[in-house]
């Protein structure tokens, strides 16, 4: 529910460069850690990589749904909103499933950013529970 923002300095990444700079940092992160802790520590230990590298981000951003002409807090929260252009769910799950590529789509839309990432830290090798979704 927190709601965190790092200020980093200002870069020209294209959106395939973040999110291999994001990727590194989740790959940093499962090697110290490895697999089976709970969600929220991996998110706090990919804040403070993402940091490192002066990236700028917001930690649990709600995100409202437009409906109509009414805007609705219907409880969507992104787990990480880097560099204005990036999403990023994070997962410690068996295996993603559509369920949650679809929420990751969701979440775009509703966002209109085009590049996503899905993070799932629960298996042995994390470059195998890696999805990058555009939309």
């Amino acid at each position: 529910m927190e709601t965190r923002r790092h200020r980093g300095t200002e870069k020209t990444l294209f959106d395939s460069d973040l999110t291999d700079i994001v990727i590194g940092c989740a790959i940093e992160v499962h090697r110290a850690l490895g697999p089976g802790l709970l969600e929220s520590a991996y998110e706090e230990c990919l804040c403070y990589e993402l940091a490192a590298r002066d990236l700028t981000f917001e930690k649990q951003k709600n995100v409202p749904l437009q409906y109509k002409d009414v805007r609705l807090e219907a409880g969507y929260r992104l787990d990480l909103f880097i560099e204005n252009r990036l999403v990023v769910e994070l997962k410690c799950v068996e295996k993603i499933l559509p369920v949650h590529e679809a929420q990751l789509m969701t979440y775009l839309r509703l966002t209109k950013v085009k590049t996503g990432l899905i993070i799932n830290f629960f298996i042995p090798v994390l470059k195998d529970g890696i999805r990058r979704i555009v939309y």
